[in-house]
């Protein structure tokens, strides 16, 4: 049953989010401790050079507070992924790696576009239009969770600030969007309801049974089917009981003045 089942809690679900952080912190850690920076390996859009940021920009970050205010979206975004979409979590992670990276490269302003902002934009986008356009009722859930969490980053694809990459926000956005375009028709088939279903029959519905054809309800009792008392019958004739097999209990009631009445 769980192997059909399309939601399976694996340790891939909390291990791969897990070492994602770990990833970028031990990165964040590395350049602290050695005083060194790899803000030269982020995106750097128009240039050739600046093309290698695709894939190592995501695990750079500038200070403290922007590895803090990355970290924890990524791992409850990443961990959504992998438990409702785990037969395509590497694929839309991978592929949204790369298209986020490409269109960052292509529209944005001359500088070092680092941070794993581009990949949470990327897997907020993928989760809600694809939890839309299953119309599965827990993906749709999943749908409105997400907006409810994140959904003030929408803000954040517009240039309101210098200091952000708005280009890498957009970009993820449009990237998920396209994601869940691709993997539209991988949606978890909707379970069926026993009345919807071609063999359902409303005269062998023990619920529709207590209506008549008006829709009135009618109080009725089930009597035991007749096969079911031909069985009584023939058990109780195959093993009838003797008088002493006949259990007989006897209650006596002893009555006992207490000691402290008075005559």
């Amino acid at each position: 049953m769980k192997q059909s089942s399309p939601f399976v809690f694996t340790t891939g679900v909390l291990g791969y989010p897990i070492l994602f952080v770990l990833l970028i912190w031990i990165v964040f850690w590395f350049e602290i401790r050695f005083g060194i920076s790899f803000n030269d390996f982020g995106v750097r859009p128009g240039e050739v050079k600046g093309l290698r940021g695709i894939i190592f920009s995501p695990f750079i970050h500038g200070d403290i507070k922007h590895l803090f205010n990355n970290t924890i979206p990524l791992f409850v975004l990443s961990m959504a992924l992998f438990y409702f979409y785990r037969k395509i979590s590497w694929q839309v992670l991978l592929i949204g790696l790369v298209l986020t990276g490409i269109l960052t490269w292509s529209i944005g302003r001359p500088a070092n576009h680092i941070g794993a902002s581009g990949i949470i934009y990327m897997l907020a986008a993928f989760l809600f239009f694809k939890g839309i356009f299953s119309k599965y009722y827990r993906l749709v859930a999943l749908s409105l969770i997400v907006v409810f969490l994140y959904g003030g980053m929408l803000w954040y694809v517009t240039p309101i600030d210098p200091e952000i990459s708005w280009e890498g926000h957009l970009s993820g956005l449009i990237s998920g969007f396209v994601l869940s375009l691709i993997y539209r028709k991988n949606s978890i088939p909707a379970p069926k309801y026993e009345w919807e279903k071609p063999e359902y029959k409303v005269e062998e519905d023990l619920f529709m049974q207590h209506f008549d054809e008006d829709g009135n309800f009618i109080e009725r009792r089930f009597e035991i089917k007749e096969e079911e008392e031909d069985l009584q019958s023939s058990f109780s004739e195959q093993n009838p009981l003797n008088e002493e097999e006949q259990t007989n209990i006897t209650y006596r009631y002893i009555y006992k003045e207490s000691k402290d009445r008075k005559k």
